[in-house]
């Protein structure tokens, strides 16, 4: 059974405020497993069942009448989500990379939505279905300090945190003011040489001239700033390339081959 996740609504600083739990944000995929008529069924957040995927997670002792809410990670060495090596396990059967299926939420109990529960008390429920599983981490959370959380957060370069209403409901198929995420982004100057004729992707260069990724967010009235900026040197059947423009990026670290993950325009350089 595949209940559509309720999802996050970004905020750009975290607060303390003891009414929310503070959890840390897991960089992986967002997994829905159920348990009904003795079969456990696992669905990606947008309800493409990924049951095979993951064999680890078919023996999960847990009651029929079942559905959690987690995200799948590989964790680095240093105990970090790798983003990377998730994905290449969630793409390739011949990935020996061992997963954690991170818990933070049951949706259904017994055969019964228990989403108009309040948080806390959908925590407790989770906490009494005793999860002992060997790739299993059920993510209890703290009261508050989110402020400080993020300072932690941010000092081991991890992604980021989530703020949950403690009184709130899970609202499903919902982006909800509820659940707040803030992330640990990164900034970097980079170059702009070149965008698809799409207008849809930005070409991204290092200021030594290594190529830093693919840009495809960039707010409308600083892309029409960029048109009118733009000295075209020349162009191929998929690209127009130009005259260097530097410009600072909002990111998601850097992949291990060093492009940027997800960059996003911030500002024009000076």
């Amino acid at each position: 059974m595949f209940v559509s996740p309720m999802l996050l609504h970004s905020i750009k600083e975290p607060f303390d405020d003891d009414s929310y739990i503070t959890e840390l944000k897991f960089d992986g995929i967002r997994l829905i497993l159920s348990k009904f008529n003795d079969q456990i069924k696992l669905f990606t957040r947008h309800n493409n069942e990924v049951t095979s995927k993951f064999p680890e997670l078919l023996d999960l002792d847990i009651p029929n009448g079942t559905v959690l809410d987690g995200e799948v990670i590989v964790a680095a060495p240093d105990g970090a989500a790798d983003f990377e090596a998730t994905m290449e396990r969630f793409m390739s059967k011949k990935s020996d990379h061992n997963i954690v299926y991170c818990i933070f939420d049951v949706v259904f109990k017994d055969g019964y939505c228990i989403a108009a529960k309040p948080l806390s008390e959908r925590k407790n429920l989770l906490y009494s279905l005793e999860l002992n599983h060997p790739n299993v981490f059920v993510v209890s959370g703290i009261q508050g300090n989110g402020l400080a959380y993020f300072n932690l957060v941010k000092e081991k370069n991890l992604e980021g945190i989530v703020l949950k209403r403690s009184n709130s409901p899970y609202e499903i198929n919902k982006r909800s003011h509820y659940w707040l995420k803030v992330i640990n982004y990164d900034y970097t100057e980079v170059l702009i040489t070149g965008y698809t004729k799409k207008d849809v992707k930005f070409l991204l260069s290092y200021p030594d001239g290594t190529a830093a990724g693919f840009m495809e967010f960039m707010p409308n009235a600083e892309r029409s700033k960029f048109h009118s900026m733009k000295q075209v040197k020349s162009e191929s059947y998929e690209y127009v390339f130009i005259d260097p423009i530097v410009c600072t990026v909002k990111h998601r670290f850097k992949t291990k081959n060093g492009k940027l993950r997800i960059p996003s325009f911030e500002s024009w350089g000076v």
